[in-house]
């Protein structure tokens, strides 16, 4: 919408809206100099203006949930976004956002039949139109191995075949779920692998099993390999973070995509290595919004193509 026509949407005058925008308190965007107001993001704007006089209603408390993301976790410390971390994977993420245990969910689920990261898994668990999904960054996720590969690992069909011990992540985690569409995809099953009966929590757990001696290899991060040796396996895991609409405007994601913008946030980013950070910000569905159902992202079928502003 133009200045004119969300003046006319908001019913109030076209130069209340100059003074919003001037104290950023209405999410807008410049193309070539001119005001442009997304009609999505004004709708979740003033929903999260809504004020809810029901007594009985509690908050969530201020927790991320979800998938373990090295760059993510120490944003959101250094942002002072004031979010505690509890990441237990996944699926445990969407269904504590679900149930008001958090406000902000993390996830990389891929669905194996349509080969889209996240979209099936998030609806599933979100039903409704209050949520939306942000895109993070994309991932590089290999099998890490003791730093200079001394074994020769070539694969996963190769460690399954020489019995080699395997680390694994937690039932839940978007890495043990990914790790089963791999070895679908060569005809191989865990039960293969000389798995550890210990499931690593998150993905510094499962380094420090390989570090140790204790596991030859595990499907891992290259953010988390240190000085670990690292086979690719996928380039562009898709790792979205999911909040209602309402705290999406609220201080805590507000600060951490500001802070995402910052110098220190990209050497960061270089220096952990394994992420793609270009479309970081954009809406990758909106549950408000009928076609995302049939959202591809990196197509032009993606919700509108949107980039939230700061």
């Amino acid at each position: 919408m133009t200045t004119v026509e969300v003046a006319d949407y908001l019913r109030i005058k076209e130069r209340t809206v100059y003074d919003m925008v001037a104290r950023q308190a209405i999410p807008f965007s410049r193309v070539t100099g001119k005001l442009l107001f997304p009609r999505s993001l004004v709708d979740a704007w003033l929903v999260a203006q809504t004020e809810l006089p029901f007594a009985g209603i509690a908050p969530a408390p201020h927790i991320y949930a979800g998938s373990n993301d090295p760059l993510l976790e120490w944003a959101l410390r250094q942002s002072a976004s004031g979010l505690a971390v509890l990441a237990r994977g996944s699926v445990h993420g969407l269904t504590d956002l679900a149930e008001g245990r958090a406000v902000m969910a993390g996830c990389h689920l891929l669905d194996p039949e349509s080969g889209l990261w996240n979209l099936a898994a998030v609806q599933s668990h979100l039903p409704g139109d209050r949520h939306v999904m942000i895109h993070w960054a994309r991932r590089t996720q290999g099998l890490l191995t003791a730093t200079d590969n001394p074994l020769g690992i070539v694969g996963l069909r190769d460690a399954a075949a020489r019995g080699l011990r395997m680390a694994v992540r937690t039932a839940g985690t978007g890495s043990a779920q990914l790790l089963d569409v791999l070895l679908s995809r060569d005809d191989l099953s865990i039960a293969q692998f000389n798995t550890l009966d210990r499931p690593a929590e998150t993905h510094a757990d499962l380094a420090a099993l390989i570090e140790m001696g204790e596991a030859d290899c595990g499907l891992g991060l290259q953010s988390a390999r240190g000085q670990l040796g690292f086979l690719p396996l996928v380039a562009d895991e898709s790792f979205d973070l999911v909040m209602t609409r309402r705290d999406y405007f609220a201080p805590a994601m507000q600060r951490l995509l500001i802070f995402a913008r910052t110098d220190a946030f990209a050497r960061r980013a270089i220096h952990l290595g394994g992420y793609d950070l270009t479309d970081l910000g954009h809406v990758r569905w909106n549950g408000e919004t009928t076609a995302s159902r049939h959202a591809r992202f990196g197509t032009n079928d993606t919700l509108e193509s949107t980039v939230l502003q700061e």
